[in-house]
């Protein structure tokens, strides 16, 4: 049975790259207040919360604990001890830039917009000059590993990031997902972001 997962684009956006670097086909469904509030009557939500994935005859919540499951499943969260601990510290410490882009799209368009441009600034003075490093200094073909276990203009100041973008894009699972009618998310717009309010209440 294809695992369902249950989610809002953003974090949830996570999920479904995860699934589709392992070549595993998934179901989806929340589009409304009614489905949110079933799964919260019916104690699905282990804290209220999306996203929720069910899988293996059980109900995984909270975005780390999914995506540590799902890794480790699918025999993507590096061949031991060293290479998780470092996928965690990686990951971990890209949070604080994810947030800015999970929450850019619900602001008003003149917040939107500085938004994504103090995204895009941290990013390239922050984040991407520490990957970009990692990767000149392992001289790995991925951030961790020689095997699998972001817009182009942003990356135009780091070379190794570009290819780094390129190996992801081609790897045959991605690259299938990256086709229009895929199980993609777009990006938020107007509809989805009105759903997404209403069924957060916010």
């Amino acid at each position: 049975m294809a695992p369902l997962l249950l989610s809002r684009q953003g974090k949830g956006g996570v999920d479904r790259w995860l699934l589709a670097t392992a070549g595993v086909e998934f179901e989806e469904f929340l589009e409304t207040r009614e489905q949110y509030e079933k799964l919260q009557k019916d104690g699905c939500l282990l804290f209220g919360q999306v996203p929720l994935v069910e899988i293996d005859g059980m109900l995984l919540t909270q975005t780390r604990a999914i995506l540590s499951y799902l890794a480790a499943k699918y025999n993507l969260y590096g061949k031991d001890l060293k290479e998780r601990v470092r996928i965690d510290m990686y990951t971990d410490g890209t949070q604080d830039l994810m947030m800015m882009i999970i929450w850019a799209p619900f602001k008003a368009p003149q917040e939107k917009e500085e938004s994504y441009a103090l995204a895009v600034k941290r990013a390239k003075t922050c984040y991407f000059p520490v990957f970009e490093k990692i990767l000149k200094d392992h001289r790995e073909a991925f951030l961790v590993g020689n095997q699998l276990k972001l817009s182009a203009p942003v990356l135009s100041d780091f070379p190794l990031l570009q290819a780094f973008k390129t190996r992801i894009s081609n790897i045959p699972t991605i690259k299938k997902f990256l086709q229009p009618g895929s199980q993609r998310k777009p990006p938020p717009d107007g509809h989805y972001v009105d759903v997404v309010r209403t069924v957060l209440k916010f």
